[in-house]
C-alpha cells in the first residue's frame, strides 16, 4: 500500500488515524514538533518526522513520495490568544497545503469541524450549504472557519482537498473534552445552563476515522462533509451518560441561559482588555456548547462517500466504562 503523511498524529484524533491507516496496510509519516509527539507517533506505529507547522521545508520533505496527506494538526480550546489561534490553525494550514503540493500530494485531507459554523446562534439541521463563519468571535470558530476556506480554495487539478467535519468527538483516548468535563464536576464548578435539555449531534472516534477514510477515497474534490453517530441525542443526557462512565455523577445545579449569556459576554470582554491571570470563569464558545442546538445532517457523506456510523453511541460508552482505569492519556497539543 502506500505512505500517506499526517500533521497531529500525536492527538486525539489524529493518532486513532494513524491506527487505523496502519491497520489498512498504509505506512505512516507523522509530522512531529518534539520528543514527546515523536513517540506518541511511533507506539501507533508511524514514523515520526521532526518539525512543525512554521516549517513548510519540514513538511514537504516528511511528505515526498506520498500522494495522501491528512491536516489533523490544530490548535484547540475556548480561550487564548488571537496570534496562537491564527498561527495553528490559519497559517498551520497554509503552510500544510504549501508544503504538500510542493511535495506532490495529489489529496488533501482536512479535519474539520461544525465549530466553524459557530457565531452565536444555534445550528439546526444543518447541513454543508451553511456558511463558514470566520467572522465568528470565537477564536477557535474564526481560525478554523478561515482553514477550512483555505483548504477548499487550494484545490484544483492535481490537487484534490477535502473536509470532513465531525461533530462533539468523543471516545477512548480523548485527551480534552471528557476529562475537562469530569474536572469540572469534581471541582463544583458544573452547572445545567438552560437545563441542558437542547438537541445535540456527535461523532465517536471511530466516526470520525470512518468518515476521513471515506473522504480521502471518495471524496469529491473541492466538497466538505459532515460525520457523526446518527441522529441527535439530549445534550444532558449524553453528557451524564459520558461522566457516569468515569464514576463521575453532575449534579442537578441549573444557572438560566440568559444570565450565562450575559456572563459569557462580560467575563469574556474583561479577560481580554485586563490582565486577569487565567482564563475567563464562562466563554461564549463554552456558552453556546452547553445551552444551544445543534445538530447535523449527513445526507451528503452517506450519498457521496458510502458513511454510515461503525461504532454505536451504546458500544462507546460499554468501551469508555470498561477503560475507565486505564492509565490517563498525556494532554499534549496537537499541532
Amino acid at each position: 500500500m502506500s505512505t500517506v503523511f499526517i500533521t497531529g498524529g500525536s492527538g486525539f484524533i489524529g493518532g486513532r488515524l494513524i491506527e487505523r491507516l496502519i491497520a489498512d496496510g498504509h505506512s505512516v509519516r507523522g509530522l512531529a514538533r518534539s520528543d514527546h509527539a515523536a513517540a506518541r507517533i511511533s507506539e501507533r506505529g508511524g514514523a515520526p518526522a521532526r518539525g512543525d507547522l512554521s516549517d513548510v521545508e519540514a513538511m514537504r520533505s516528511a511528505a515526498a513520495g506520498c500522494e495522501l496527506a491528512f491536516h489533523a494538526a490544530a490548535m484547540l480550546g475556548d480561550w487564548g490568544r488571537r496570534e496562537d489561534f491564527e498561527r495553528a490553525n490559519v497559517e498551520g494550514t497554509r503552510n500544510a497545503l504549501a508544503a504538500c503540493a510542493a511535495a506532490g500530494v495529489r489529496r488533501f485531507v482536512h479535519v474539520g469541524t461544525e465549530a466553524a459554523l459557530l457565531a452565536g446562534k444555534p445550528l439546526v439541521n444543518v447541513d454543508e450549504t451553511a456558511p463558514l463563519r470566520p467572522d465568528s468571535p470565537a477564536l477557535y470558530s474564526s481560525t478554523k472557519a478561515k482553514a477550512e476556506q483555505l483548504v477548499l480554495e487550494a484545490n484544483r487539478d492535481g490537487f484534490d482537498t477535502v473536509v470532513v467535519r465531525p461533530r462533539f468527538v468523543w471516545g477512548r483516548g480523548d485527551t480534552t473534552l471528557l476529562p475537562t468535563l469530569a474536572q469540572m464536576v469534581r471541582s463544583g464548578r458544573w452547572a445545567w445552563i438552560g437545563g441542558g435539555r437542547h438537541r445535540t449531534s456527535t461523532t465517536h472516534v471511530d466516526n470520525t476515522i470512518e468518515g476521513l477514510v471515506l473522504g480521502a477515497d471518495r471524496g469529491r474534490p473541492g466538497n466538505a462533509y459532515f460525520v457523526t453517530d446518527g441522529n441527535p441525542v439530549v445534550f444532558r443526557d449524553f453528557v451524564t451518560q459520558l461522566l457516569q462512565t468515569q464514576d463521575v455523577e453532575p449534579p442537578n445545579r441549573a444557572v438560566p441561559a440568559a444570565v450565562a449569556g450575559v456572563v459569557a459576554s462580560v467575563t469574556e470582554a474583561a479577560w481580554g482588555a485586563l490582565p486577569f491571570p487565567g482564563r475567563p470563569p464562562l466563554t461564549r464558545f463554552a456558552y453556546w456548547a452547553a445551552s444551544q442546538e445543534c445538530t447535523i445532517r449527513t445526507d451528503k457523506a452517506r450519498t457521496d462517500l458510502g458513511y454510515s456510523p461503525v461504532t454505536s453511541r451504546e458500544a462507546g460508552l460499554a468501551e469508555l466504562r470498561s477503560a475507565r482505569h486505564d492509565p490517563p492519556p498525556s494532554r499534549q497539543p496537537t499541532f
